[in-house]
């Protein structure tokens, strides 16, 4: 029997983006129980953080919120504490802890974004930087952060533009079978290089899938055998090139890109 739902109520006075990030995390750590999340974005006044709790959250619920006017925050954990609700206020301990080791005061105004600074055009070249150099694509190794190497269905792809929003510009190098990789790779910094490999049952239903929903024949893309000579090339690959190789088959590319920044980082300050 499965357990019941835990309700997460994400209360926010904008879009609830912050709040939804982080409830995400925290459902990732509870694989085994179900969760049911309902949304309230754009709370502006007393009356509407009533309606929320009004509305009657179930006894196995958590109300997160992110609400930055301090009266709204206080009215929020007040109803709470009267629905004898369990709540988290995200934003209210970190502002209150930032304004006093800083001595500024919070500027208190909902939605605000971070400014257009140079990171952030940082970022947005990095993934510009990924969609140019996917899948082997022109001649970026020399000037990627990281480059990665691996066969199809890998997530070299989304996991170069995940690095890009990171701010890291990667480019991916595909592992074909019979089509040698560029000599360019074997010149380039290796401790950049991060490979890339999967378990191949798993990598055959990812293909297989991709194969019924393009509406394609199977031929040799969706075929176990094929596929472990693709690995086995791109083992040869990853010992010629000298570099680590993470297994993507259990991980997330949150989790993927986080390990790989890790492992260039490390390697970089070893080297330095």
């Amino acid at each position: 029997m499965s357990a019941p739902p835990v309700e997460l109520h994400i209360v926010s006075d904008a879009t609830g983006e912050t709040a939804t990030r982080l409830v995400a995390a925290l459902e990732a750590q509870f694989p085994e129980q179900p969760f049911e999340e309902v949304r309230h974005p754009r709370v502006e006044t007393v009356d509407d953080l009533r309606l929320v709790v009004d509305r009657g959250p179930a006894l196995r619920a958590v109300v997160v919120y992110t609400i930055v006017e301090p009266e709204l925050r206080e009215a929020m954990k007040d109803f709470c504490r009267r629905a004898k609700l369990h709540y988290c206020d995200i934003l209210g301990p970190p502002l209150a802890s930032i304004a006093k080791i800083s001595g500024r005061a919070a500027r208190m105004a909902p939605g605000v974004r971070h400014p257009l600074d140079s990171a952030y055009f940082r970022r947005i070249g990095a993934i510009e930087f990924a969609v140019k150099y996917d899948d082997g694509m022109g001649s970026g190794l020399r000037e990627a952060d990281i480059v990665l190497v691996g066969v199809s269905r890998t997530s070299k792809t989304p996991l170069s533009m995940y690095l890009g929003y990171m701010g890291y510009k990667t480019a991916n190098v595909p592992v074909v079978q019979g089509i040698e990789v560029p000599a360019e790779l074997f010149e380039i910094d290796a401790a950049k290089i991060v490979g890339l490999t999967i378990d191949a049952t798993r990598a055959l239903e990812i293909r297989q899938e991709r194969v019924r929903h393009m509406g394609a024949s199977p031929k040799a893309y969706a075929d176990l055998d094929r596929i472990y000579e693709e690995l086995e090339q791109a083992t040869a690959i990853h010992r010629r090139l000298g570099c680590p190789v993470l297994d993507v088959t259990e991980l997330s590319i949150e989790e993927t890109a986080s390990r790989v920044v890790k492992l260039v980082e490390q390697r970089k300050q070893a080297r330095a």
